[in-house]
């Protein structure tokens, strides 16, 4: 239970750290006007930096970072991984590789970007809760600062509310950013 409330702490406190970890493209008006190839530029940059934004195939490319999902499983109650929930778990293990100088750990990018959601209530929008950290191998690197270009290792879990419908991880470009693509993962 300390493991779980521990991390939930982490994760609230790196989210707040890194919000604008998705969109760091707004720029302030400047008031150089003169160089209007400049300008030109800058708005085809963007334009091309939109299209490189994506999730699919297990990974989603932001502007500040890349996350590849390596492996998903569903770990019972009381098994390795999930000695001490309540429910069942969908348990993701992942990579987090930071694209740009800004400070930027495995938990906080993977708060910031998904969102996972169990459709299994027609009056409501059932999104998921955090447990437990599915691997302790992680309980360190969670919270390292990855170097630019550099990749770091993470896992997370997700409390199921059963065991036949699927899970739907929804990316969004950082906190309260756009929806940039969503992928269903089986209960297996």
């Amino acid at each position: 239970m300390m493991k779980k409330i521990l991390a939930l702490f982490m994760i609230l406190l790196m989210t707040f750290s890194l919000i604008a970890c998705g969109d760091s493209s707004k720029d302030e008006d400047t008031e150089d006007t003169s160089v209007d190839t400049q300008e030109s530029d800058a708005e085809e940059n963007k334009d091309e930096s939109k299209n490189d934004v994506y999730f699919k195939d297990n990974e989603v490319k932001i502007e500040d970072l890349k996350i590849k999902i390596k492996e998903t499983k569903v770990i019972p109650v009381g098994e390795a991984g999930n000695e001490y929930g309540e429910k069942p778990v969908f348990a993701i293990w992942y990579e987090t590789t930071n694209l740009t100088d800004k400070e930027i750990d495995p938990l906080t990018a993977w708060i910031a970007v998904f969102t996972a959601i169990q459709d299994n209530d027609e009056n409501a929008i059932n999104e998921l809760e955090v447990g437990s950290l599915p691997d302790e191998n992680h309980l360190d690197s969670q919270s390292e600062a990855i170097k630019k270009d550099g990749t770091v290792e993470n896992s997370i879990a997700y409390e199921l509310d059963d065991l036949e419908t699927p899970v739907t991880l929804v990316a969004n470009q950082g906190i309260a950013g756009e929806e940039i693509g969503r992928e269903e993962y089986e209960i297996k």
